[in-house]
């Protein structure tokens, strides 16, 4: 668990990268386990790639998501509606990774 200061997470990539990293590969873990691989692995590269964690204050990040997610996934064969479920599940496990990462759960 990292000491965590509000303030430096605006500069998140400068002060906290290693744990942001744990965070995504913690979840993608998890995520890839339980859920097509091959979508996983798509949204992990094509949409979650160019995502932004923000943290809310009191204890709860938030994981901002480029525009148009389901219209970035190319190589894949999946609804709109599966993508999109995915993706929810996926970006709460990041959710809760940066929390436990940051000492927030438990």
């Amino acid at each position: 668990m990292a000491d965590f200061d509000p303030e430096k997470f605006e500069d998140k990539y400068v002060h906290y990268f290693n744990e942001l990293q744990r965070a995504y590969k913690n979840a993608f873990e998890r995520v890839n386990e339980q859920y097509d691989s091959e979508l996983v692995h798509a949204i992990d590269q094509q949409v979650l790639n160019e995502s932004e964690p923000f943290y809310d204050g009191d204890g709860e990040f938030r994981v901002e998501l480029p525009e148009d997610p389901t219209d970035r996934l190319q190589g894949v064969v999946a609804a709109d509606e599966k993508v999109e479920q995915l993706l929810d599940i996926y970006v709460e496990e990041i959710e809760t990774e940066l929390r436990r990462i940051f000492g927030f759960d438990g």
